[in-house]
């Protein structure tokens, strides 16, 4: 739910936001280059497997972002990558068989297929989990030509080298202009380090240098034609293209995990410094990881819980099954930047809190004003003024959830306590108060209310007029379908149509 003093221009003026900027390595206040116009890029998935609570804790930190910038009066462009080619095994050295070659080839079935069915299930998950599909999500595959155009353009201005069908970015010809490893505070030699793949180490001139493109072996499945030969684009490369050509040579923020730190995300500073001149990234931002046995949660190390395996309880770490908004509550009990270790216990925290905030909700639902004997002036000045300028407060001081559940927590309690009938405060009060909380709740929070029957009632509405409008494409009626779709978006609901079939949100 939307409301006028929620959604004014100047709010984030009134709260000015402050990032953690990795390069910087300090807070620094958020100045966009063109407000409010905001460009957000997020490195997506690599999309071989079934998704899990890794990914939810990165999809989940930039849909916060996207939910918070946007509430704030910013215009955003969100833009979040899907990679499906390019992410070799071993991501530091940049060798090995492609990640989505090797799922096809041990499955029998095609790249594109592998791509399709992770990217539908990915989607599917995320959808679960309340995240806001980006504003444009890019696939590597679809910007093979732009990487092409890139890495032509490093060879002219000597930043890169070809041998023998590969092209790798020349390393110390950037490092003679600019500070390589600033970003992530690690060394040239840090690039091979732990990797014992000497793939590719004889045609490069240095070791650490890294490939723009790469020549396929015969029995690459993944290759397209290029001015060096047939091969595919480095992973590196990917984000560099897509992210400047969505959001412009120069954009507000870059996100990721930590562990994309490096070499990816330097390796994405050097790429685009090399192309342009230039640095695109006025603030990289990153979050931290989910781990498990206090390592992090990833399937190329083997140690992570899908998510469907957290919805229907079925893993042998889990106690109990656990709703998409429990999983959601416990990644906002903990700010963005620190680590998260998995635990049962830590998860059933989650879910009394989010139970917790949510009774409150629905016993605000209840209140009735109350009358001058009972009205509390001192509490109604805390609900509907300070209590929610320390939530923007603490949100815009780096996006400080756990903070801002806790002015939440206290404002429950204070609700309860005028369900009680022991306390009370005045219609516009009331008003005041569910306007600007359903606002942090819903809107900023995105969070639902998961109550039996409370969305499946809706849903199974929903659902039925799905399909009656897909009977009257089918039908060739547009006239109908169309009728349908515009009378769902009247009453708040918008249709998403999508290779996987129509899904729907709710929107203000």
């Amino acid at each position: 739910m939307a409301h006028p003093t929620d959604t004014e221009p100047t709010l984030y003026s009134r709260f000015p936001l402050h990032l953690t900027d990795s390069l910087a390595r300090k807070k620094r206040v958020f100045e966009p280059i063109a407000p409010p116009m905001v460009g957000l890029y997020a490195c997506g998935p690599t999309v071989y497997g079934d998704p899990h609570l890794g990914h939810a804790r990165g999809a989940l930190t930039w849909d916060l972002f996207f939910r918070y910038l946007t509430h704030l009066g910013y215009k955003v462009r969100y833009v979040r990558n899907i990679t499906d080619v390019g992410h070799l095994s071993d991501d530091v050295a940049g060798t090995g068989e492609d990640k989505v070659a090797k799922k096809a080839r041990l499955e029998r079935i095609e790249p594109m297929e592998v791509v399709q069915l992770y990217t539908n299930a990915y989607h599917k998950a995320m959808d679960r989990l309340g995240c806001l599909r980006p504003s444009i999500e890019p696939t590597a595959s679809g910007h093979i030509t732009e990487q092409i155009a890139a890495t032509q353009i490093l060879l002219e201005r000597g930043f890169a080298y070809q041998v023998n069908g590969s092209v790798y970015f020349d390393l110390d010809k950037y490092a003679a202009d600019q500070d390589y490893g600033k970003l992530s505070g690690k060394v040239l030699e840090d690039l091979v380090s732990g990797s014992r793949d000497t793939e590719g180490l004889d045609e490069k001139r240095n070791p650490h240098d890294f490939a723009l493109w790469k020549k396929a072996a015969p029995e690459h499945i993944m290759r397209w034609p290029s001015p060096w030969g047939e091969g595919f684009p480095g992973w590196h490369l990917e984000c560099s293209v897509m992210s400047t050509k969505y959001l412009g040579a120069e954009f507000d923020i870059h996100g990721g995990g930590m562990d994309l730190l490096f070499p990816h995300h330097e390796a994405e500073r050097a790429q685009n410094f090399g192309c342009m001149g230039q640095h695109a990234v006025r603030y990289w931002v990153h979050h931290n990881m989910i781990t498990l046995e206090g390592q992090k949660m990833a399937k190329s190390k083997g140690n992570f819980i899908t998510l469907d395996e957290l919805f229907t309880g079925g893993h042998e770490l889990l106690e109990q099954a656990y709703s998409p908004m429990t999983i959601r509550f416990f990644n906002l009990q903990a700010h963005y930047r620190s680590p998260v270790d998995f635990s049962n216990s830590g998860l059933q925290a989650a879910e009394k809190g989010f139970k917790r905030i949510m009774q409150a909700w629905r016993a605000l639902e209840t209140v009735q004003p109350a009358g001058k004997k009972k009205r509390d002036a001192e509490l109604e000045s805390y609900l509907t003024v300070d209590a929610r300028q320390q939530v923007y407060t603490e949100l815009s001081d780096d996006f400080n959830t756990p903070k801002a559940l806790a002015v939440l927590f206290e404002v429950a309690s204070r609700i309860q306590d005028m369900a009680a009938g022991k306390t009370g405060i005045s219609a516009e009060g009331l008003e005041a108060l569910k306007g600007w909380l359903g606002s942090i709740l819903f809107d900023v929070f995105g969070l639902e209310d998961e109550r039996p029957g409370a969305g499946e009632h809706l849903k199974r509405v929903v659902d039925v007029l799905i399909a009656m409008r897909a009977e009257a494409r089918a039908n060739k009626d547009y006239a109908a379908s169309d009728r349908i779709r515009d009378q769902l978006a009247e009453a708040g609901v918008q249709l998403l149509d999508g290779p996987e079939g129509t899904a729907f949100r709710v929107v203000d």
